[in-house]
């Protein structure tokens, strides 16, 4: 299950609020948080996090840990890979709904159904195309 958080309370604070309010939760979750940070991040979220790396790795991470909050500092389809590979019971958490990548929008559903019905007007797609999908795109 993936969670939404109102973001904009949290952006007003300054630094040193904020990172108080972050430690104060990783002490308070314990071993029931984990926070995975992308290696694009800024400093001052990365800093928090508990597992830092590309999204495949942190993605892997998330499916290994036993912590029942996974916050994924990272873009909307690296959450969505952390939610697939973890437990049902599990919450990923996206802080930044909004946070995006360019190159996974691309390629969006309708764009590839509508491209599956044309390859079907010239061949049969079933029989003679194997999709493959780049690792950062969105799940659907």
């Amino acid at each position: 299950m993936v969670a939404n958080l109102a973001i904009q309370e949290y952006a007003e604070l300054d630094d040193n609020e904020c990172d108080a309010r972050i430690t104060r939760a990783k002490q308070h979750l314990g071993e029931r948080l984990i926070i995975l940070g992308h290696h694009y991040q800024r400093e001052e979220v990365f800093k928090h996090a508990d597992v830092t790396g590309d999204s495949l790795k942190l993605s892997r991470k998330a499916a290994d840990s036993k912590a029942d909050y996974i916050v994924f500092c990272g873009v909307h389809f690296m959450a969505e890979v952390a939610d697939i590979l973890s437990r049902d019971e599990q919450i990923a958490i996206l802080p930044d709904m909004a946070a995006g990548c360019s190159m996974a929008d691309m390629a969006n559903l309708v764009n590839v159904e509508r491209c599956w019905e044309e390859l079907s007007t010239i061949l049969d797609p079933d029989e003679m195309v194997t999709p493959v999908t780049y690792i950062n795109s969105a799940a659907d």
